[in-house]
């Protein structure tokens, strides 16, 4: 989960002032996390204790508000009793990361990725966003290789995990949707020769960067056993101290490398 987070503080300044290089600097004095690390730590407290996703979810926007949420996820969070709102944006695969790191067996993983989305991202899109983010960590942490990750996803999700970056980037613009957004963050960390240079890929695709880049930050976390030392540091200077309370009771509960 912390490579989600990584990728969500970098691609925080290029959400907005977009890049289609690679060589842009990697934490700015206003990188910053997003809604995205807000949500990831959500989940993470909720296996930990046991609460339903969405209660966990809904406490934490209302406690870090002010973070990039959409309008819709917003008026879920601050009305009780909101009902999911049939969305099929990104939101539900930028924040689904601890689930894979959490539960061993593949078909519970996913099940669990469902729920974790359904509360708000009730859309069949917006659940096969989640499990195809989650199912690449998940493969990527049990030591899978790349061809099987691409692979599995491919044929399971019918995504389109052929194309290259090269081909994306020149038209690519900002896309929330999963269906339009999760692909190319998988195909970041696919074409990545280590953690960094899959954040930077996403960032470099000029779209939903912090999201993008915590989606491909979440597997290759787990596909390259940890993030740089020198990242990890500026990451954590950048996150309050309950944040890195619930990292650290997650960690050392599930062994999640970083």
């Amino acid at each position: 989960m912390l490579g989600a987070i990584a990728g969500d503080i970098i691609g925080s300044v290029y959400e907005n002032f977009h890049t289609k290089r690679k060589d842009f600097r990697l934490f700015t004095p206003l990188s910053s996390f997003t809604d995205d690390t807000v949500l990831t730590v959500a989940v993470a407290e909720a296996i930990l204790s046991g609460k339903p996703y969405g209660e966990s979810i809904r406490s934490y926007a209302r406690s870090y508000p002010l973070r990039g949420y959409g309008g819709g996820f917003m008026r879920w969070a601050l009305i009780p009793g909101s009902a999911p709102y049939n969305s099929f944006g990104n939101g539900s695969a930028m924040r689904v990361s601890p689930v894979a790191w959490a539960f061993e067996k593949e078909e519970e993983m996913l099940a669990q990725a469902e729920f974790s989305a359904a509360c708000t991202h009730n859309h069949p899109e917006g659940i096969k966003g989640a499990q195809a983010a989650a199912l690449a960590v998940f493969l990527a942490r049990k030591g899978a290789a790349k061809e099987e990750i691409k692979t599995s996803i491919a044929s399971r999700y019918g995504y389109d995990l052929s194309r290259k970056l090269d081909e994306i980037r020149p038209s690519y613009k900002t896309e929330i949707s999963c269906q339009a957004s999760v692909p190319e963050a998988i195909i970041a960390f696919l074409e990545a020769e280590n953690f960094e240079d899959a954040v930077r890929n996403a960032v470099s695709l000029g779209g939903d960067a912090d999201t993008q880049a915590a989606i491909a930050g979440s597997i290759a976390e787990a596909y390259y056993k940890g993030i740089p030392a020198e990242i990890l540091q500026r990451v954590n200077k950048k996150l309050p101290a309950g944040f890195l309370d619930v990292i650290a009771r997650f960690r050392a509960k599930f062994r999640a490398a970083a």
